[in-house]
């Protein structure tokens, strides 16, 4: 790890924001107001660690330069991330050439589950081509200790693998831990070469990563490992068998020094268990569930419990501890509106402590 003055940035994150549109307690079809927030798998986790654990982040991106635009601009910046690295994108008044990517998405409660629809064709970020970023003014003039991205960004066009590949080279090359999330999204690929193209991308970027985030689903759909029942929104595997896979998966890529993954057994879309294991120096590190959680909005409760984990890394705690941080953090994530964290560090630390939801005077 860089030592902390050596950079500008704890945390870049590399990715698309888009604008969410929330209808609330109701559904999108028959909605009649929304609230919106912005949000995006990468830059959920550079926000986090920004806005409820104080540390340095920026993210890369592109946007359109129209009113949206500016207005995703302003909520990045109201949390706190940094915006120096956004590339703005000329707009030709109606969205012929760039646009803004726009999420419309159900939180669910009960028995209906939440439900998302992406209007993300021909944004702006989903054009950033390989060498038309200088990795190395963000990585080695700048400094910065971590990089994240995943297969979301990685599956938006022909060209933003390659842009992703591009930066995971060079962060590795300054001494920078990459951490890759798969993330897989059926929406991102049906359209690009279904999982068998999945794979392939997925394959060649984990390569180049220290820290890997998935679930049994991403395994399957997004590196190809055969897990007969895999499922994301189930923790259908035991503990025995998670640990084989994983174990597998690290023989396969040696340069993963760490393979970590949110764990949620549904109930319902309102009540879940949570938690979280992770696999390092060939065993399997598991943290007690919190049962029955909760849930308002489970959008982005793994971008959290990935922010968490990162963040307990950055400041030197070990895998145990780090994991617990992840834990606490998505599970408060998922507490409050929108696909970003709410939460404060001090309620993370009660609830890693055990002291949970009591009242604070």
């Amino acid at each position: 790890m860089r030592p902390v003055g050596s950079c500008r940035w704890d945390l870049v994150a590399l990715g698309e924001i888009m604008l969410r549109f929330d209808p609330g307690d109701g559904r999108i079809s028959s909605a009649r107001s929304f609230k919106v927030w912005e949000g995006g798998g990468e830059y959920n986790v550079a926000r986090g660690l920004r806005k409820c654990f104080g540390l340095r982040t920026t993210v890369v991106t592109a946007l359109a330069d129209n009113p949206v635009g500016r207005l995703i601009e302003d909520l990045i910046l109201q949390g706190g991330v940094d915006v120096s690295h956004i590339a703005w994108r000329p707009y030709d008044g109606i969205g012929r050439a760039v646009r803004n990517g726009l999420n419309f998405t159900e939180r669910g409660f009960g028995l209906r589950g939440a439900v998302g629809c992406s209007d993300r064709g021909h944004t702006a970020a989903s054009q950033l081509k390989a060498g038309e970023i200088d990795w190395q003014q963000v990585f080695s003039v700048e400094g910065a200790r971590w990089l994240h991205c995943g297969g979301i960004f990685a599956g938006l066009s022909e060209t933003t693998a390659a842009v992703a590949e591009e930066a995971m080279e060079v962060a590795r090359r300054e001494g920078v831990v990459v951490s890759y999330d798969l993330n897989f999204r059926p929406s991102i690929w049906q359209a690009a070469g279904g999982t068998q193209r999945a794979i392939e991308i997925n394959r060649r970027l984990v390569a180049l990563a220290d820290v890997m985030f998935g679930n049994e689903e991403d395994l399957e759909a997004a590196l190809g490992y055969e897990i007969e029942g895999a499922r994301s929104d189930y923790l259908n595997l035991d503990m025995q068998t998670y640990a084989t896979i994983l174990g597998r998966v690290s023989a396969d890529y040696p340069n993963l020094k760490l393979i970590a993954t949110s764990l949620r057994r549904v109930k319902s879309a309102s009540i879940n268990d949570w938690g979280g294991i992770c696999f390092a120096s060939g065993r399997l590190i598991e943290e007690e569930f919190l049962p029955d959680v909760q849930v308002l909005d489970r959008v982005g409760g793994g971008d959290s419990f990935a922010s968490g984990l990162i963040y307990g890394l950055l400041t030197g705690r070990d895998v145990e501890s780090s994991l617990r941080y992840a834990i606490a953090h998505g599970a408060l994530a998922m507490t409050t509106p929108g696909d970003t964290s709410m939460a404060t560090l001090s309620e993370v630390e009660r609830l890693v402590s055990g002291r949970g939801a009591r009242i604070q005077r």
